[in-house]
């Protein structure tokens, strides 16, 4: 039986006044629901939360501080699936809120224990509608964004499709906002070609705009899974998108071993900073699978603390790898070069690696 995860975003769920595409998501119900009915299992994650806590509330622009976010997530978060919840019922489907965050994919029993529930959901003929749980998220109120939740979704599930839906026809070879000759990429075989692509910035109401979707799909291919980016107010679009008709971008799986943690950390998790190493560094990181010492960086750049991501590059300014730093930017610029006895003499309370090689993976072992 084919498992097949759904993403629909802010600007799809919600108009320009925020209020619900009433329409347009009795359509999106309507077309799951004969996929689910035709024995496929349907997961569904959607966006909208924050847009609709906002119109209740009455906020017109998006709010920037996290507080605020979460209140607005808070207020909407449960009028958006009770509306989800009338929608598949006129179906006789039953709808279950599943909400999630980072650390539900980080830990190893709270991986398996949501892995367990969807599973069992699916089996019971449920439709999980899932979203990040905003009002306890703390890494920037997001996973990345609800494309990347969504293709952790996907791999965690093994599903055979992802879907993608936006207001757009799907990825193009430029922003289509602000280039007049951008065309749509009908097929990706290649993920180089993909992380290669202008998408432009996140939407007006969104988190993550086109660039979100372009991690997404990049997790996604590396973990034999297909997807499709496509405008998500075409009439029977998910439909069109699983059953391999032409419809937006089409990203093929291009699979590799990595686990989901090294995919999220090379596609989706944001660079805070940059650390130059030294050229014994860069070939113990590339060929030897060691992790990064204090001892070989010889520059920081940026700001970043303890457990932010950051690049790492060699002497010629090639990008080596990427990596979870064990230490804030401020520590390591007072303990790069040193050997580890000498790191321990003057800052007995930090790591003896920068990046451990269990949280470090080199670029272009995933992506191809």
């Amino acid at each position: 039986m084919k498992t097949i995860v759904v993403k629909v975003g802010s600007s799809t769920v919600a108009d320009d006044h925020l209020r619900l595409r009433r329409r347009l998501l009795a359509g999106l119900v309507s077309d799951i629901a004969g996929l689910v009915h035709g024995g496929r299992r349907v997961v569904l994650v959607s966006s909208g939360a924050i847009a609709c806590g906002q119109h209740v509330l009455g906020v017109q622009e998006r709010p920037r501080q996290v507080p605020a976010l979460q209140a607005a997530s808070a207020v909407g978060q449960g009028r958006l699936f009770a509306h989800y919840e009338r929608l598949f019922g006129d179906y006789e489907l039953t709808a279950a809120q599943v909400l999630l965050t980072s650390e539900d994919f980080n830990r190893r029993s709270s991986y398996v224990n949501a892995r367990n529930t969807l599973r069992r959901l699916l089996s019971w003929g449920v439709v999980p509608v899932v979203n990040e749980n905003d009002t306890t998220a703390t890494d920037e109120i997001r996973f990345g964004d609800n494309d990347v939740l969504a293709a952790h979704v996907a791999i965690m599930l093994r599903a055979d499709h992802l879907v993608l839906l936006t207001d757009q026809d799907g990825l193009y070879t430029a922003d289509p906002r602000t280039d007049g000759s951008a065309e749509l990429v009908r097929r990706v075989t290649d993920p180089a070609e993909l992380a290669a692509l202008d998408v432009g910035n996140a939407s007006r109401r969104g988190a993550g705009g086109m660039r979100g979707k372009t991690a997404a799909a990049l997790m996604a291919a590396a973990a034999d899974v297909r997807t499709v980016i496509a405008n998500g107010s075409l009439p029977g679009v998910v439909s069109a998108a699983v059953g391999g008709k032409d419809v937006g971008t089409q990203v093929l799986a291009h699979p590799t071993n990595a686990s989901a943690f090294k995919l999220w950390l090379r596609y989706a998790k944001p660079v805070r900073g940059t650390l130059e190493v030294d050229a014994g560094a860069a070939r113990a990181l590339a060929q030897g699978g060691s992790s990064l010492l204090p001892v070989g960086v010889t520059a920081v750049r940026g700001s970043f603390l303890a457990g932010d991501a950051v690049a790492i590059v060699g002497p010629s300014g090639e990008e080596v790898a990427r990596g979870l730093s064990t230490m804030s930017a401020r520590d390591l610029r007072r303990v790069r070069g040193l050997r580890s006895d000498e790191l321990r003499a003057v800052s007995p309370h930090l790591e003896d690696e920068v990046v451990h090689r269990d949280c470090l993976v080199l670029v272009g072992e995933e992506a191809g």
